[in-house]
């Protein structure tokens, strides 16, 4: 299941909705209230509609494939958002552990740099657009062998 939206979404509700397999592993992230040293007023996200939700199935059918998954959820909003807010969930069902953690990690490592999403921080600086991380293509290269 997947689903890029605006308003907040319901942990439990979420993970309800997957089906009993043995195990959920959830990752949720939240908007940083300091970045860089310097106070976080708000964050903005910005995606590229249809091209997102297309980024994150493609990302969804290969954790599927990798492992042996029942089933998975990958809710990321849009918008402005306050420190503390939620900004995504990835849930995966798995009828083991060891597969739910991996496919958890696996989804988040490859949504921070495939999927189409921009993130503005507002600072008492001013506005800046968040640059991509090299831990993040670190993490995310992992996956590739």
């Amino acid at each position: 299941m997947i689903r890029v939206q605006q308003q907040d979404f319901d942990v439990a509700a979420e993970l309800a909705a997957l089906p009993a397999a043995g195990g959920i592993c959830v990752f949720v992230g939240t908007v940083r209230d300091v970045s860089d040293g310097r106070p976080v007023a708000a964050m903005t996200l910005e995606h590229y509609p249809g091209m997102a939700e297309r980024e994150l199935a493609r990302l969804e059918e290969e954790a599927q494939g990798r492992w042996p998954l029942a089933g998975v959820a990958i809710v990321h909003r849009y918008g402005r958002l306050q420190p503390g807010e939620r900004i995504v969930l990835v849930a995966v069902a798995a009828p083991h552990r060891a597969a739910a953690f991996e496919a958890c990690r696996f989804l988040i490592d490859r949504l921070k740099t495939e999927a189409p999403f921009w993130k503005s921080e507002e600072t008492a600086g001013g506005a800046r657009w968040v640059a991509a991380r090299r831990e993040d293509a670190a993490a995310a290269e992992r996956w590739d062998s």
